[in-house]
């Protein structure tokens, strides 16, 4: 069952006045402690409330979900957005080298695999679209998410004459695309938590008239609703460290797919700028030591 943050809290506050009082001492907690309810099994979750297990499966029955697992999945939706650094720190608890090794390339395959099961195609090639026609092309990422904006921008340039990767650097990002227009494109990347000016600028961008792509993590994102066309990728972390498998996988696939669209162009490029690095020794040569 899919929920939106303000449905999720509603249904908890309100729906105590009609709850047994073992349900609303969950439903308190889960308010007050969201953070870390989120995470809890319903045995966990009962032994803290001092409830039953099973008083807790029937508690997430009567909030309308089909059981405790999808209550929270919900709720890990809710504190993905909230989390403060330390809380997400917090929330790992003690874990041994090998279960950190395990829980988080795992937690990458998941991320990988449930993107590219809801990845909506339609959008997914409606960008690719518009990147094409694109006079001129703006990546923009800050902060965790620069890298992001700096890899994707740097391959962009191989296949595009006119990119612009915007950061945040010597220059305030609202003067780095201050000459965007109607004929640009502006992709917008950002995941929790998200950055103030990253929505900022797109809200600029759109004034302006540009075309927005946003590289986010899902429907709740404040991009998604900037953006023209928003392709999400899934970013739940084990720790206070973003998981970025699953965007950079996303992002190789658009590279990929232009790169088969201007198939031509790409290689003709390749071929120029293959002896500027020969010539300059850009790479070690293959007999190198």
């Amino acid at each position: 069952m899919e929920t939106n943050t303000q449905e999720l809290l509603q249904r908890l506050n309100h729906g105590g006045k009609r709850l047994s009082k073992s349900h609303r001492r969950i439903a308190e907690c889960i308010v007050n402690h969201y953070d870390k309810a989120a995470f809890m099994t319903a045995s966990k979750l009962g032994e803290y409330v001092g409830v039953s297990e099973s008083t807790v499966v029937r508690f997430a029955s009567a909030l309308g979900y089909d059981g405790f697992p999808q209550l929270q999945k919900a709720l890990q939706e809710l504190v993905r957005h909230r989390l403060t650094a330390s809380q997400r720190l917090e929330m790992t608890g003690e874990m041994g080298s090998a279960q950190v090794l395990s829980k988080v390339l795992k937690t990458d395959i998941q991320n990988i695999r449930s993107t590219l099961d809801e990845l909506d195609l339609d959008v997914f090639d409606a960008a690719i679209d518009s990147l094409l026609r694109a006079r001129r092309i703006y990546v923009l990422g800050l902060r965790a998410s620069a890298p992001l904006a700096e890899f994707f921008g740097h391959y962009l340039n191989f296949i595009f004459p006119n990119v612009s990767i915007v950061t945040s650097g010597v220059s305030d990002v609202f003067e780095q695309i201050a000459r965007i227009g109607e004929e640009d494109v502006l992709v917008g990347i950002s995941f929790p938590r998200y950055t103030n000016h990253t929505v900022k600028a797109m809200k600029f961008a759109r004034s302006r008239g540009a075309t927005l792509i946003g590289i986010t993590d899902g429907p709740l994102s404040p991009l998604h609703t900037e953006s023209n066309y928003c392709l999400t990728a899934k970013s739940d972390m084990a720790s206070f460290v973003d998981s970025l498998a699953a965007p950079i996988s996303l992002l190789n696939a658009l590279i990929v797919a232009l790169s088969q669209r201007r198939r031509h162009q790409t290689a003709e490029y390749f071929e120029e700028v293959e002896s500027i690095w020969n010539e300059y020794q850009v790479y070690l040569n293959k007999s190198a030591d």
